[in-house]
């Protein structure tokens, strides 16, 4: 990887906005809190209680902007396979199992799903610039 390009990957579009490697370690820590919620929500008790995660909090302290960029890139891969794998093992009676958002708003894992995967559609989008 060149220079300029780890620099593009670093720059922040505005002091307060997230470099594309800090995008990239928010999908981490999406994907870190999703698997959780994915496999939690069939062994709590229902219905199961989405609890909402301090996304800018969590980059800061993660601290991505000094973070290699193959090395987010191959924990955000190996996490997702994971989240591949329970996404594959689920029925359509689980997909079906019940929570509570952290508005109260009753929802399911299927709903879950879906949601993890718009969020992630919508920053990878911000990364490669489409």
């Amino acid at each position: 990887m060149t220079e300029t390009h780890r620099q593009q990957l670093a720059a922040k579009p505005k002091p307060t906005q997230w470099s594309k490697k800090e995008i990239l370690g928010h999908l981490i820590d999406s994907a870190l809190c999703n698997l959780r919620r994915f496999t939690e929500i069939h062994i709590k008790p229902k219905p199961y209680q989405i609890l909402d995660y301090p996304q800018d909090e969590l980059v800061l302290a993660n601290d991505y902007q000094r973070v290699e960029p193959k090395d987010l890139t191959l924990l955000w891969v190996y996490l997702n396979k994971q989240i591949i794998h329970v996404i594959k093992q689920q029925t359509e009676k689980t997909l079906q199992i019940q929570a509570k958002l952290p508005n109260q708003k009753s929802t399911t894992l299927l709903f879950l799903i879906n949601d993890y995967l718009d969020h992630l559609e919508h920053h990878v989008k911000q990364i490669v610039g489409s």
